[in-house]
């Protein structure tokens, strides 16, 4: 029995927490189970390093529980598994592989135990919801319940009778101290005791974002009847503020057995000022539940955009991953439009809206899709906030955080994004604007992207630039973007020049091996050659994969890459072996999961594969294989995911999946039809418009298409448009369990 089937025989036992009934069956938050993806059913296995805390649509904050002092794996900071809780921090990461953030920790408590706290806890004491999180804190019998707004969160702890109350704030909290990339480190912190009700403070930090600050203003239903304040091991005595780089306040509050502490934290990464400013327009009054009410009305809003039938743990997966997709990009202006520029300067967006968290080398390839599809005024949004980081970097993000560059990942695709949207007709930011951003960033060297090298020898060296390969096909894929944004401005002579880049992945194809290889400057290939060889972020020709999964990755030119296999043939035998040869090297990268083959569905370079035989006449085989992992990969436990969920992408994928199409090239407009296994998913459009699709027969026996109507009309097309489903329709499958070798095969 392989793992992935013990983790759908573990879905039923697994999320037994209690959830609030609701009154109307219409309402689709129920369906969302943030449990899912925070913790694999064993420690050789990725879940998802999702966090089950509180939070909005692209929200700024994310307030969650902790259960590690020096978070780092996973980087959400909550694992399922564990058992205890140190606190509760407001902002977090979803789905990443790399942890950071966790600021502004708060941990109540009872007794005695100077500034050291954590407190046991139970999964049957524990629930969460779109908005909404509680834990019974089992060391102090404290009830703690978590809620929030787009800036602030919102917190309510119930105390035992006739104890003191206490509450730890922790500004020392973060991600374990020394990595391999960076070190993570304190430069700056402060507490400040306002009054009886109310601290404020800030830290600024450096870590996987170089420098991050962060500013609070926290207020209390209750007044402070004692407050320490350490700096370090050193209690400063009588003291209204401490600064320092390891600092923490523990708050004392008298019994009250009549009602619960009540604390609003405002947050912001401008200032102090904007923090009150946060708080008092975002959460004025002290009514707890209303907000909680308030973030479900705006979590039902988001999710309503598609409206789909199914099985209940269907239901469960889809709407999880709508609500896991919508956590982020996050929206870090504050609410008078404020925030911190890439050169760290104060500037303010008109449409009060400046975002981050931009994980684009894996979101590019569905998630922003999902967006120009569900969230076309955010994608603007998106798009806006990239081009002013050209104005004032010189290239489009890369991986960005906390509005800064990390520099995470290969490639510039921010491009494809930007790209996909203008070929889509999306409204809300300057064509001219954008295209200067694309094309100045596809000319500027920059780490990942060294595009004099690309120029000089029309593919990247491995002794010149390390992940050689994987770069090589990447960027061109980006330039075919550059070439169609080109072509769409009218600009023949950039289309032509960045149509010829976007060929270059030829150039390293070797036809001794079948595979794209490295090569040296002096255009020798790199030896010895091992296909299944795993690379990880640097030291080996392929990031995060190995030359069987980067096979596949020309997406702008499928048809010439069968070509140089030597056709449609020898392209779907070579795709046959790719998802049955199941030989793994020794050590791979810790990426690599979620295996049918070679094919490693945790993580992306794989992810449109299955799609590939549409394009090679045997389209039947895509439908098997995407059922498969749509049926296998994926459930609604604690480790319903194969890997890193990777801020909406492996969502993204079950989502478009599920109703029976994918993008392959995330820029064309053009998504490919798999085996959809929802009975029906209606997508709300602008304009009142809807999209239907509709499936008889399906289950997970019943994988193959048999036939095809598209407004009442028979379809024997192998893929869909943007423009046939934003016009609206109906897209009806009937399915079956043997193939239907006769439909889309033309």
């Amino acid at each position: 029995m392989n793992r992935y089937t013990v983790r759908i025989l573990s879905a039923a036992i697994m999320l037994t927490a209690p959830f609030t009934s609701r009154s109307q069956e219409k309402n689709l938050t129920k369906f969302v189970k943030p449990f899912i993806g925070t913790g694999a059913v064993d420690k050789n296995s990725l879940s998802g390093s999702n966090f089950p805390g509180a939070t909005l649509p692209f929200g700024f904050v994310q307030l969650s529980p902790d259960t590690r002092r020096d978070p780092e794996e996973p980087a959400s900071g909550y694992d399922y598994n564990d058992n205890k809780i140190i606190g509760f921090s407001h902002t977090h990461l979803s789905g990443t592989g790399v942890a950071d953030l966790f600021d502004i920790l708060f941990m109540p408590a009872t007794g005695d135990k100077g500034k050291h706290y954590e407190s046991s806890f139970s999964h049957d004491q524990e629930q969460a919801r779109a908005g909404y999180y509680q834990v019974k804190l089992k060391d102090y019998n404290v009830n703690a319940e978590l809620t929030a707004t787009e800036h602030t969160g919102f917190h309510r702890y119930t105390f035992p009778q006739n104890q003191t109350a206490k509450l730890l704030i922790d500004l020392d909290h973060s991600l374990s101290k020394k990595r391999n990339y960076w070190e993570c480190k304190i430069i700056e912190s402060s507490i400040r005791l306002v009054n009886n009700n109310t601290i404020e403070g800030y830290r600024i930090l450096t870590g996987w974002a170089r420098l991050r600050k962060v500013f609070f203003r926290a207020e209390f239903s209750e007044p402070i009847t004692d407050m320490e304040l350490y700096e370090g091991s050193t209690l400063r005595k009588d003291a209204a503020v401490v600064n320092g780089t390891n600092i923490k306040a523990l708050a004392s509050f008298k019994p009250n057995s009549q009602k619960p502490l009540l604390v609003k934290v405002g947050l912001s990464p401008v200032s102090i000022e904007n923090a009150r400013i946060n708080l008092q327009q975002e959460n004025p009054n002290w009514n707890f539940d209303e907000i909680v009410q308030e973030a479900d009305r705006k979590w039902e809003k988001e999710l309503a955009k598609v409206v789909v039938e199914g099985t209940q743990e269907q239901k469960e997966i889809y709407y999880t991953g709508l609500y896991h997709a919508f956590i982020q990009p996050n929206n870090l202006a504050d609410v008078n439009g404020e925030y911190q520029a890439t050169d760290l300067s104060i500037k303010k967006a008109d449409d009060k809206a400046h975002y981050s968290t931009f994980s684009l080398w894996d979101t590019y390839r569905a998630a922003h899709p999902l967006y120009t599809l569900l969230q076309e005024e955010r994608t603007a949004g998106f798009i806006n906030s990239m081009i002013r980081q050209f104005d004032t970097y010189g290239y489009l993000p890369i991986w960005q955080l906390w509005g800064e560059e990390n520099y995470c990942m290969i490639g510039n695709h921010a491009i494809p994004v930007i790209v996909d949207a203008a070929l889509k007709g999306i409204k809300g930011f300057d064509l001219n604007k954008a295209y200067a951003a694309v094309k100045g960033s596809s000319v500027t060297d920059h780490q990942g992207s060294p595009f004099s090298s690309w120029d000089k020898y029309k593919y990247i060296p491995e002794n010149i630039q390390s992940q050689s390969v994987s770069i090589t096909l990447e960027m061109a894929y980006d330039d075919w973007c550059v070439a169609q944004f080109a072509k769409l401005l009218g600009k023949e002579d950039d289309y032509k020049y960045f149509m010829e880049r976007s060929q270059r992945y030829r150039n390293l194809y070797d036809n001794t091996t079948g595979f794209f290889r490295a090569k040296n400057s002096d255009g020798t290939w790199l030896s010895p050659f091992n296909p299944l060889q795993y690379g990880g972020n640097g030291g080996n020709p392929y990031t995060e994969g190995n030359a069987w999964q980067y096979f596949w990755y020309v997406p702008q030119d499928v048809k010439g890459l069968i070509s140089l296999v030597g056709g449609n043939k020898a392209f779907t035998e070579k795709l046959d072996k790719f998802f049955t040869l199941n030989s793994l090297p020794e050590e791979v990268n810790g990426n690599a999961s979620g295996f049918i083959g070679q094919y490693a569905h945790g993580n992306e370079p794989s992810h449109h594969a299955a799609y590939l035989y549409n394009y090679a006449g045997e389209p039947w085989k895509t439908q098997n294989y995407v059922a498969k992992v749509l049926n296998t990969l994926y459930n609604n436990s604690s480790s319903g995911y194969s890997g890193n969920e990777d801020c909406g992408q492996m969502s993204a994928w079950y989502i478009f999946s599920s109703m029976g199409f994918y993008p392959v090239n995330p820029a064309n407009g053009i998504y490919e039809i798999g085996s959809p296994i929802l009975k029906k998913a209606v997508i709300q459009l602008s304009g009142g418009r809807k999209f239907t699709m509709t499936t008889s027969n399906a289950s997970p026996l019943n994988v193959y298409v048999q036939s095809v109507k598209f407004n009442g009309k028979p379809y024997t097309k192998t893929f869909i448009t943007h423009q046939q489903i934003t016009s609206g329709g109906t897209l009806e499958f009937v399915m079956g369990s043997k193939p239907n070798k006769k439909w889309g095969n033309g």
